[in-house]
C-alpha cells in the first residue's frame, strides 16, 4: 500500500539528478526557465485588456504559458510537475481567490478605521482591465517566482534561502512601478512575497497561490478602486484612496494600500500561520530521491 512519505515535490530526476553539483546545475536550470518565462510574461502584457474577448486571449496566453512549461519540465527533470495538478485547480483557485479577497477587505476595512481613507461610489466601472491585469499577474508571476524561482533555489540551497530569496527577488521587482520606495518593496517582500510562497509550500501546488494573487489584485484594484503596486487606477467599482495629509507608512502614499502597515500586519500574520502549517505538514523539505 502507498504512504505518503511528505515533504515537496521539487524534481529529482535528469538534468536535477543526485550528484556532483546538483545545486549548480538547479541554479543554471532556474535562470534559463526564468529568462524564457519572463520573456513569455513581457509579450502577455502587451495584449490589450480592454474588452471579454481580450481577457479570453490573455487567459488562453498564460495557460499556453503554463503548458511550455509543464512541457519543459517533462523533458529536463523527468517528471509532470504536480505543482500544475489540474484535478486540484478548482477548489486550489476558490480557496486562494477568498483568501486574496478577505485579507484586502480586512485591510481596506482598516484604513477606514483608522482614518486614513475614503471611499467613494459605486460608479460601475468596468472590470475587464483589471481582470486582465489580475490573470496575467496571478498567472505568469507565480509561475515565475514560485514554481521556477522558489523551487529550483529550494533544490539548490534549502527551503530558508529559496524562501528569503525568492520574497526579495518579488519586493525588488515592483521598485521600477511608479511611486515605489523601499519602504514599499519591503512591504511587498514581507507581507507578499512570504505569502503566496506560503501556499505554494502548504499545498505543493501553485493554484492557490494563483487564485490569491489574482483575487487580491482584482478586488483591489477594481472592487475597491484602490491603486495596486503604484500603477494608475482602472475603471473601478469604487474609489479607494488616502486622506489628504494622511502619514504614508499608515496609508500607503501613492503606491497604494500594499505599502501600508495595515497590509504589512495582516499579510504578515497570515504568512506566519500559513508557514507554519507547512512546516508542521513537513513541506519545508524536498521529498527523498527517487531511487532507480
Amino acid at each position: 500500500m502507498a504512504t505518503d512519505i511528505g515533504g515537496l515535490d521539487i524534481g529529482d530526476r535528469r538534468f536535477l539528478h543526485p550528484g556532483p553539483l546538483r545545486w549548480l546545475r538547479s541554479v543554471g536550470w532556474m535562470v534559463l526557465l526564468f529568462l524564457v518565462f519572463t520573456g513569455i510574461y513581457g509579450g502577455v502584457q502587451f495584449l490589450p485588456k480592454s474588452t471579454p474577448l481580450d481577457a479570453l486571449k490573455v487567459l488562453a496566453a498564460c495557460v499556453a504559458g503554463f503548458a511550455v512549461y509543464a512541457g519543459a519540465v517533462r523533458l529536463a527533470e523527468g517528471r509532470w510537475p504536480p505543482e500544475l495538478k489540474l484535478s486540484d485547480a478548482p477548489l486550489d483557485l476558490l480557496v486562494g481567490g477568498a483568501v486574496g479577497a478577505l485579507i484586502m477587505a480586512l485591510v481596506i476595512a482598516a484604513l477606514c478605521l483608522i482614518g486614513v481613507y475614503r471611499i467613494s461610489g459605486p460608479h460601475g466601472g468596468s472590470p475587464w482591465q483589471m481582470l486582465n491585469i489580475a490573470i496575467q499577474s496571478g498567472m505568469m508571476e507565480e509561475l515565475v517566482f514560485r514554481a521556477i524561482l522558489m523551487r529550483l533555489l529550494m533544490r539548490a540551497f534549502g527551503v530558508w534561502p529559496a524562501l528569503i530569496a525568492q520574497a526579495a527577488l518579488f519586493g525588488a521587482a515592483h521598485l521600477a512601478n511608479p511611486g515605489a520606495t523601499v519602504v514599499s518593496s519591503v512591504a511587498i517582500m514581507i507581507e507578499a512575497g512570504f505569502l503566496l510562497a506560503a501556499f505554494y509550500l502548504l499545498s505543493n501546488r501553485l493554484w492557490m497561490s494563483v487564485g490569491l494573487h489574482a483575487a487580491w489584485n482584482f478586488t483591489q484594484g477594481w472592487l475597491w478602486g484602490a491603486s495596486v503596486s503604484g500603477t494608475p487606477r482602472t475603471p473601478s467599482l469604487f474609489i479607494s484612496e488616502p486622506k489628504p495629509g494622511a502619514p504614508e507608512f499608515l496609508s500607503g502614499g501613492a503606491f497604494g494600500p500594499e505599502a501600508s502597515l495595515p497590509c504589512m500586519i495582516v499579510g504578515t500574520l497570515v504568512a506566519a500561520l500559513v508557514l507554519w502549517m507547512a512546516w508542521k505538514k513537513g513541506n519545508f523539505k524536498a521529498r527523498p530521491d527517487a531511487t532507480v
